[in-house]
């Protein structure tokens, strides 16, 4: 699936990735199970989350063109929450969450980090990103504002770093459908973010 690759800072400021196929993928179809192996040594020899994820796109592309059942695993939109996760890999001690994800058309996120670094590959559907960035007052130590944002289209592939701050609209007539990878979250630095009354609750 073509597309782009994009990066958002912890400053809100998303930038085109380039991406980095440092070993060649031998095996097709290319599988989940192989996937997960990679991302272990990937994480291994990095420690840096940008040169991780800047190695982990070719692979989340190369699984998604391998494996399309992985594509029809997810749960249409809870009607009241206005979205669905359906975790696709999530063992006990593993450090890593891989999910489907899908949104209601129309529907919009509250403003929130995910304190884990993040890959997000939009299947199908459209979506606008609001970026946001900190900007601390003496008397709002929480206070935020807007740094910048983006609409992406299927294909594309969004990393984020792990203070990134963002909320997602789901565009157009139908649900947007994504894969979802996250590293070990730190819960206690993870926020919803209020930009009026300028503070942050734990997720």
């Amino acid at each position: 699936m073509d597309g782009r690759n994009w990066l958002v800072t912890d400053q809100g400021v998303c930038q085109e990735l380039n991406a980095v196929e440092d070993e060649k993928i031998l095996t097709a179809p290319y599988r989940l199970y192989q996937f997960l192996a990679d991302l272990d040594r990937i994480l291994d020899r990095f420690d840096d989350n940008a040169e991780r994820l800047k190695r982990l796109c070719p692979r989340v592309r190369r699984l998604m063109d391998d494996s399309p059942w992985l594509q029809l695993q997810y749960t249409f939109p809870d009607p009241q929450k206005g979205w669905s996760v359906s975790m696709l890999y999530d063992e006990p001690g593993y450090p890593i969450t891989v999910q489907m994800v899908a949104w209601e058309a129309g529907r919009v996120s509250t403003i929130h980090n995910h304190a884990a670094w993040g890959l997000v590959m939009l299947l199908d559907g459209e979506e606008k990103n609001t970026f946001w960035q900190r900007s601390p007052e003496s008397e709002f130590p929480d206070r935020i504002e807007k740094a910048s944002e983006q609409i992406f289209s299927s294909g594309d592939i969004i990393c984020f770093l792990p203070d990134a701050i963002h909320s997602v609209e789901a565009m157009g007539d139908s649900p947007t459908i994504s894969f979802n990878l996250y590293g070990i979250t730190t819960y206690d630095r993870r926020f919803v973010f209020d930009p009026q009354a300028r503070t942050a609750k734990t997720f």
